[in-house]
């Protein structure tokens, strides 16, 4: 069996995926599967129920072998319910599959499956995730699972039974106990068709237990009834709650889908596949995946895929003006502050079962530092092999490099750079081309696209009171008061800023003022005395350029501010 070299996660599981398959389908391409609902806006969390099988998938295509990566869009699922932001009259598109449903308004897609599918593509393309897409529309109209279809119902008092296995028995005190809250009409509107969202096992009635759910071909939903089924002719006949009824040849009808505890089990057989991930909330007792584990078992004659439950994943400060309508942070959300490498990264570093968190405020600059800081490690070859393993995978899969920066600046520099600026070109290429006078920046063009990633971070996700705003002219006020000490720490500052005017140089003299005034070396470690001097001086240098006590990084904001009008603020 063909090993990795790697130390990390991803490779471990790629050995585990490459010796299952084969033991089960020796020869044959290894299929690793994700599966997505376009019901609505597909977040980070979603992400990862692609990104784990992408990175385990990827590994095992760098060792060699032939290996696919499946995803299924379940765009035949019924439209559940009108989103916040929605007009109301889309109600009445509920019941029917999400591609018969009209796009948001708007939208240039064609149906609403294939506006909320457009987003998340575009994410997965600009990520550098492969995958082939699987319509379940498109297998299922097209009678591609027709002989999946008839086969269940052949078996469906044995998939009855296995679901009987799992269901919640209703007591008289549960009953009652139900009976005591009324639902409203959103809990109606919800519960109407095949049952809650992802876990429905069918319908049972005076005609028995069907796996199997038309859609009505009059009024398109799937608030549908089989009253009769015959096995040897396949003629079913429903009836759909708008008043419809008719008898079809399931053998030819294409209107219908399995339910999906059904449904999820057929596909693992169909498609071979040997490797998926589950969310936490499949794990549980009489859930999808539990319950599919022993139907396509006893029921399809296959295996259950292996892998690993993942957790959830976090957002950390998502302003509400740039969420994507519905509250909830995408792929494509985090790709317009963030670089692909960075995001890949956070999913490649964290096992599927930690949960981690995405970061849309202050804290993406700290993780920016981080990793910039990991870059150098590869670089000089001092990063521990796991990290190494994960920095690999976030730059690279087995197709080639992701695109990267070419001038690479710290994250936080350049939002300071572009909140000063307000995004003004030829401002940020001064300060750029002024932060390392033996590296300049000599076009703008070379810090990107991480200068646009901090600019539209910026503008997005940092509230307007907190954005930088530079004094026109000086507080006059504030410099008559100034006492003999602190008039003496501005002419120091300014005494020094032509010499030490580069981002390295300023850092050294805006710590340093405070350590000469205490009769100190510029380069002197700091005490708790001299910490405190420091935050004052600071304090008094924010207030005289940007009229509060805190801001950008002091160096860098004098570089943005420029020397000629830094001397004007303080009184020069």
């Amino acid at each position: 069996m063909a090993q990795s070299t790697e130390t990390d996660w991803v490779s471990r599981i790629a050995d585990e995926v490459v010796a299952e398959a084969e033991r089960r389908a020796p020869g044959k391409p290894i299929v690793c599967a994700s599966g997505l609902s376009p019901s609505g806006p597909i977040h980070l969390g979603n992400l990862r129920e692609v990104m784990v099988p992408h990175l385990v998938a990827d590994e095992i295509k760098r060792r060699g072998i032939p290996c696919e990566h499946i995803l299924s869009w379940d765009d035949y699922d019924r439209f559940r319910k009108v989103p916040a932001g929605i007009d109301p009259s889309w109600a009445e598109h509920i019941g029917k599959p999400l591609t018969s449903v009209p796009a948001p308004e708007g939208s240039e897609h064609p149906n609403w499956a294939e506006h909320f599918k457009a987003a998340m593509t575009w994410a997965l393309d600009e990520l550098g995730i492969e995958v082939r897409g699987i319509s379940q529309t498109r297998m299922y109209t097209s009678g591609a699972y027709r002989e999946q279809i008839l086969f269940a119902m052949r078996e469906r008092e044995r998939i009855d039974a296995v679901l009987d296995r799992y269901r919640t028995k209703v007591t008289p005190e549960s009953a009652a106990k139900k009976r005591q809250k009324p639902m409203d009409a959103a809990e109606i509107e919800a519960a109407e068709g095949s049952g809650a969202a992802g876990e429905d096992d069918g319908s049972s009635g005076s005609a028995g237990y069907f796996p199997y759910k038309p859609y009505c071909t009059v009024c398109e939903r799937d608030l549908t009834t089989i009253t009769a089924y015959d096995d040897d002719t396949t003629e079913m006949t429903y009836a759909c709650r708008c008043g419809h009824e008719e008898t079809v040849s399931l053998s030819e009808f294409d209107h219908g889908k399995l339910v999906w505890k059904v449904d999820w089990p057929m596909r693992w057989a169909y498609e071979g596949v040997i490797f998926e991930p589950s969310g936490v909330d499949h794990q549980s007792p009489g859930s999808s995946f539990v319950v599919g584990g022993q139907l396509v078992k006893e029921i399809f004659g296959g295996e259950q895929p292996i892998g690993p439950m993942y957790a959830f994943v976090g957002i950390s400060g998502m302003a509400k003006m740039s969420s994507s309508k519905g509250g909830v942070p995408t792929p494509a959300d985090a790709l317009e502050i963030m670089e692909a490498p960075l995001l890949r990264w956070l999913y490649a570093r964290r096992k599927p079962n930690q949960s981690f968190k995405v970061a849309f405020d202050q804290e993406i600059q700290r993780l920016y530092d981080e990793w910039d800081a990991l870059e150098r490690k590869v670089a000089e070859g001092a990063a521990q092999p796991a990290d190494a393993a994960a920095y690999r995978r976030a730059t690279s899969t087995v197709a080639g490099d992701l695109p990267r920066t070419p001038h690479p600046l710290p994250y936080r520099t350049l939002a300071s750079v572009v909140d000063i600026t307000t995004g003004d070109e030829e401002q940020t290429l001064r300060i750029l081309g002024e932060l390392d006078p033996e590296n300049p920046v000599r076009s703008l063009d070379e810090t990107r696209p991480r200068l646009d990633r901090a600019q539209r971070w910026i503008t997005t996700q940092v509230p307007a009171e907190q954005r930088t705003r530079v004094r026109e002219e000086p507080d006059t006020e504030l410099l008559a008061s100034l006492d003999d000490t602190r008039r003496e720490s501005l002419r120091l500052l300014l005494d020094g800023l032509d010499e030490h005017w580069s981002l390295d140089g300023l850092t050294t003299l805006v710590y340093g003022v405070p350590k000469v005034q205490a009769g100190l070396t510029p380069d002197a470690k700091p005490t708790p005395e001299l910490k405190v001097a420091q935050r004052s001086f600071f304090a008094l240098l924010y207030q005289l350029l940007v009229g509060r006590d805190t801001g950008p990084r002091l160096p860098t904001l004098l570089l943005a501010v420029g020397a000629d009008r830094v001397r004007k603020l303080l009184g020069a």
